[in-house]
């Protein structure tokens, strides 16, 4: 019986999403600070998924809960892949998400022909203390914008433009980009582990 889940994340963009993807399930979900787990897990991996999988290991050996935790970034082709795994700490380890976005086109000014083709890659791992360890991923296609525009979302969400909608993350509907961002695609894929977990007695 599955009756709590932990989002292992402590960053507030990230848990007000996937509490509104997952909030239809008959579960508690519980943040790191409600479950009482203070440790800081260094994402020492070289993978999306190694640093999701160290984090959500940690936080479930801690607490004994059934845990998901991702680890995600901003991948620029023009910039050959960064910022990355750096995405968090591209600017420093003090910047703001603003001082992130900011070096981000400062770069990509200094490349006016290059192409500003980019993608949101997330890994999310799914542990389980009687079950096997479980990693899905997501990837949302997309631009990089010339300025930031919208006040939604969080992190590089007002710099990246999706053709489809025809305007930036930070600008689309909440419940839309719950359904189409790369978390979220990698959160629909998580649900079906989670009900495997939810279904086995």
């Amino acid at each position: 019986m599955l009756d709590k889940l932990l989002i292992a994340t402590r960053n507030p963009g990230k848990i007000r999403e996937l509490q509104a993807i997952f909030g239809h399930l008959p579960v508690r979900l519980l943040t790191l600070t409600e479950a009482g787990f203070a440790e800081d897990t260094p994402e020492t991996g070289d993978t999306y998924a190694a640093n999701a999988l160290l984090k959500a290991t940690a936080a479930c050996r801690g607490t004994g809960l059934p845990t998901l935790a991702d680890d995600s970034g901003l991948e620029v082709d023009a910039l050959r892949g960064r910022p990355g795994l750096l995405s968090a700490r591209y600017a420093g380890p003090a910047a703001t998400d603003a001082d992130r976005r900011a070096k981000l086109l400062a770069e990509l000014a200094q490349m006016p022909d290059s192409p500003r083709t980019a993608r949101f890659r997330c890994a999310m791992a799914c542990v389980h203390p009687g079950f096997p360890e479980r990693i899905v991923e997501g990837v949302c296609e997309g631009r990089i914008a010339p300025t930031p525009v919208g006040a939604g979302g969080f992190g590089y969400d007002p710099v990246f433009f999706m053709p489809e909608f025809g305007c930036t993350m930070a600008e689309l509907d909440e419940a839309i980009k719950n359904r189409v961002s790369h978390r979220a695609r990698a959160a629909q894929k998580a649900l079906a582990v989670i009900t495997e977990w939810r279904q086995t007695p």
